[in-house]
């Protein structure tokens, strides 16, 4: 491997640096966004919970007018029956029955206005929470626009980067270029390192034998730390 070669590798380990760090700028702003969105996630939550028992208060709100309905219409039926009764004992009989319509029928028409109170003031709550909702979006609206515009463009330069890296690879011996990326793996760990003024390796400051420093400084074949493995190359005044 000639030292521009070796070079070569240097540049394509700064582009994956550069798109690294642009990275992590942009996974900076999840938490920053998460701040800025917090009360008024905190007011969302709130308003669905409302929201949702408002809906099952109004079922069962329904469900009381329902049973209701059905006993108004079993009163009414009785009424007809006992005033055609022929005697004391069906008399007794259909009037025992009423009564005890007639009470059941007051249970269920006073449960219904008392969820329709519950239901009215629910309401009430509910709006006041959308109104809070509302006026705490539009307080960070400014500010969450500016941090997605600023995530947004970040984005754009690692879009661009992995542009400039993926040309700039297409150019590269493949052998070598597979190699580096076997090297970085998927943790991305540093594949290429100068060796230091003293000879040692610029990743794990392993010392290299003269030969190694050598073969790095002067030789055209690939050469590698026996320690970590990165890629060695002559340090930076000396490369050609």
């Amino acid at each position: 491997m000639t030292q521009t070669a070796k070079t070569a590798l240097k540049e394509l380990q700064r582009l994956d640096g550069e798109i690294r760090e642009a990275e992590v700028r942009a996974e900076a702003f999840a938490p920053k966004l998460e701040a800025v969105e917090t009360a008024a996630l905190q007011i969302e939550t709130e308003a669905d919970a409302t929201r949702a028992r408002l809906t099952e208060m109004k079922l069962d709100e329904r469900r009381h007018e329902l049973t209701a309905d059905e006993k108004r219409t079993r009163s009414k039926v009785l009424q007809e029956r006992l005033a055609g009764v022929r005697n004391v004992r069906e008399e007794a009989a259909v009037t025992a029955e009423l009564d005890m319509v007639r009470r059941s029928l007051e249970a269920e028409e006073h449960d219904a206005l008392t969820l329709l109170d519950q239901i009215r003031k629910l309401e009430t709550k509910l709006q006041e929470q959308e109104d809070r909702l509302a006026s705490a979006r539009a307080e960070v609206e400014p500010r969450r626009q500016e941090l997605i515009g600023a995530r947004a463009a970040i984005q754009g330069e690692i879009t661009e980067l992995k542009r400039k890296r993926d040309e700039y690879a297409r150019t590269m011996n493949p052998r070598q270029l597979q190699l580096y990326q076997g090297i970085r793996g998927r943790t991305g760990r540093q594949a290429v390192a100068d060796l230091t003024g003293d000879g040692a390796c610029g990743h794990c400051f392993s010392m290299m034998p003269l030969q190694i420093q050598n073969e790095v400084r002067h030789g055209n074949d690939l050469v590698r730390c026996e320690a970590c493995g990165v890629i060695l190359t002559a340090p930076e005044g000396e490369q050609g």
